[in-house]
């Protein structure tokens, strides 16, 4: 993860570099070299993406000439990747980035005892039929809707067992499939909310500076600039929905027809071209998308 490109371009270096440095480790070694469980962990996790997806944003700004504030209308992320969009964008210092994703992977993980919490991925039907049967099986547990992710993809999440029956109302409402999915935690609801007070605290700590390009926020699916609103947006998402499917139609619906997924993987970019219909979605996260990306300018 990433390796590739800290040996093509130094700007990616760096904040590979950066991100080791500031968590006192070197991460980076673990992305590259593995244990693959290690790297998987959430403490780890969460701040490997970011770095990735950093990366690839210096590495464009200084090969292809990338220009966020003339360039770009909207920065957005799913989850982490909020963190990763706000860095990018020049809210955080990429190692105050890596600090916090490392304080909130493991708040996260602390949360919820292993095995008490679950998530699961709806497929088939609208998000508010997914939060009618996530309600419904709640029976005094939690269980929520967590992602909206779009095209007929809605992820819940709370107590296990909340979350089995939830996922047997769902197929009796018509939902095609109904999936536990191998998560360490039940991310994105009530039970979460012991990380968002340690998420709270830790962005307390930091500064937080005006984006770039304002953010489309998760839990709000509107954009923000101003850093104490993005600060209480942050904490919120730990507890809350990420409305990734309302996030794309908003940037959509401003005029946004071409998306860019930066960083590491290709599922964003799938699920924005079936959310904002005749949009494009291209992900640049290798040495070749770069180039790719360079030649696509001209």
């Amino acid at each position: 993860m990433g390796k590739a490109l800290a040996e093509a371009f130094a700007p990616a270096k760096a904040v590979f570099d950066e991100v080791d440095a500031a968590l006192g480790e070197k991460l980076s070694t673990i992305m590259w070299d593995g244990p693959a469980d290690k790297l998987t962990l959430t403490e780890n996790a969460q701040p490997a993406l970011m770095a990735v997806s950093v990366a690839v944003t210096r590495v464009l700004q200084a090969e292809a000439g990338l220009d966020l504030m003339r360039d770009v209308a909207f920065v957005a992320g799913h989850s982490l990747g909020e963190y990763s969009a706000l860095a990018a964008a020049g809210a955080f210092s990429v190692s105050d980035a890596a600090r916090l994703l490392r304080t909130r992977g493991n708040a996260m993980q602390k949360a919820v005892p292993v095995g008490e919490g679950a998530m699961a991925a709806l497929i088939g039907l609208s998000f508010e039929e997914a939060a009618a049967a996530a309600a419904e099986g709640a029976q005094g547990q939690v269980c929520q809707a967590a992602n909206d992710n779009g095209g007929g993809q809605v992820v819940i999440s709370g107590n296990k067992a909340a979350v089995e029956r939830a996922c047997e109302i769902a197929k009796s409402k018509g939902a095609k499939r109904a999936m536990l999915l191998p998560v360490s935690a039940p991310f994105h609801c009530a039970l979460m909310q012991p990380a968002a007070d340690v998420m709270a605290e830790a962005l307390a700590k930091v500064t937080v500076r005006a984006p770039a390009v304002p953010v489309v926020a998760n839990v709000l699916a509107k954009p923000l600039s101003d850093p104490r609103e993005i600060v209480r947006a942050l904490v919120e998402q730990v507890t809350g929905t990420v409305r990734w499917r309302e996030c794309v139609e908003y940037m959509a619906g401003r005029g946004v027809t071409q998306f860019y997924e930066i960083g590491a993987g290709k599922v964003l970019t799938g699920l924005v071209k079936r959310i904002a219909e005749g949009a494009t979605g291209t992900a640049v996260g290798t040495p070749e998308d770069i180039a790719a990306f360079k030649a696509s300018r001209g």
